[in-house]
């Protein structure tokens, strides 16, 4: 099978797929070294990698900075692969999360939920990690580029686009959701669109990946035909053995109907695609409040405000205790069916595309 590498800088991947960081604990070490190992990008998650540290509640900072360390070193132990790491913006944290993942050599960090126009001023000189934002129109990959080439004379290394189908916080307002001018096939042309002139002027290649609403190897075609370089899945690998979650989180997933994606109004402010269940029916109901905020892990989170603290509801939903918490999912979630080992999840990925190849080419 000859898929297409997927090139960042000095990076290659076998595969051009990415592994969506998820969390809190959806994507930790396990799923991301199974990931890397199959030749794709494994992406472990930095939305509170802490949350198994018993001084988490009396010192986040510290027990995500451990936390994260460990992950890292962890999957760096199972795998020789690419290994990447997703920090948002949003996090109060985010400085943290990204020099400990620069410190501990990650390949790449993935930087979204907010414009991470700053994110170079952590690399020092030398070091070997590479940097990709994640955008959600042209626009904003145009003033990324600019920015960081007049504070920094650097340029992002790739740029993920991620699409209204995506799972998780979603970087559109509501009524762009299903808008036809915000589909990702619009998105990823802009995108490179927008990336041209920064790579002429200045020689460098910027690969852009494709993500939100990816869920077969004919999608993967699609968007590589469309100039994308590579794909980004998140939903798909939660169905996988190698997932950190629980198996009550994954059979949630196998078990969702098209009725149960939801799109929710986040703690944060944004809007979140999610499965419905119980603890969502009661928030919409107004019958859940936030008690106390341990933590205060999102700058834009307002605990006086907020009906739940969501870190506290990924972390119980991420553990299989849905009377307390829910599951973030992308827009095709229902259409996933078994629980399968990773490898036998990116074969038939890669074997559907090379099938999307062959009909083109007697087309």
């Amino acid at each position: 099978m000859n898929s297409p590498e997927l090139r960042i800088g000095d990076l290659i991947c076998d595969t051009p797929i990415v592994q969506g960081g998820m969390g809190v604990g959806i994507s930790m070490s396990s799923l991301a070294s199974a990931v890397a190992n199959q030749g794709g990008i494994g992406v472990l998650s930095a939305a509170m990698p802490g949350f198994m540290q018993r001084d988490l509640k009396s010192d986040m900072r510290a027990a995500c900075i451990r936390g994260l360390r460990d992950e890292i070193a962890r999957a760096r132990k199972l795998t020789d692969g690419i290994l990447g790491v997703n920090i948002m913006v949003a996090l109060t944290n985010y400085a943290d999360m990204v020099k400990v993942s620069i410190e501990e050599g990650i390949d790449i960090i993935f930087s979204g939920a907010g414009m991470p126009l700053s994110l170079p001023e952590f690399l020092p000189a030398g070091a070997k990690t590479k940097l990709a934002p994640i955008v959600s129109s042209g626009r904003a990959a145009m003033l990324i580029c600019k920015k960081w080439w007049n504070r920094y004379e650097r340029l992002p290394d790739a740029v993920v686009v991620e699409g209204p189908k995506a799972g998780g916080h979603l970087g559109f307002k509501t009524e762009q959701l299903d808008d036809p001018a915000y589909v990702l096939e619009m998105l990823v042309p802009e995108v490179i669109a927008a990336l041209a002139p920064f790579e002429k002027e200045h020689g460098q290649s910027i690969p852009v990946i494709a993500a939100g609403g990816i869920f077969t190897g004919d999608d993967i075609h699609r968007f590589l035909e469309m100039g994308a370089a590579g794909v980004q899945l998140g939903t798909r690998f939660v169905a996988t053995d190698e997932c950190d979650a629980a198996p009550e989180f994954k059979n949630l997933f196998v078990n969702a109907a098209q009725k149960d994606i939801v799109v929710i109004k986040s703690p944060v402010g944004m809007p979140g695609r999610a499965i419905r269940n119980p603890f969502l029916d009661a928030v919409k109901k107004g019958a859940r409040n936030p008690g106390k905020c341990p933590y205060h892990c999102i700058r834009t989170c307002d605990p006086e405000e907020s009906p739940y603290c969501i870190a506290m509801a990924l972390a119980n939903a991420r553990k299989g205790k849905f009377a307390y918490g829910f599951a973030f999912a992308g827009e095709n979630a229902h259409r996933v069916k078994e629980i399968v080992p990773v490898k036998v999840l990116m074969d038939e990925l890669m074997q559907e595309y090379e099938t999307a190849i062959r009909s083109q080419q007697l087309n």
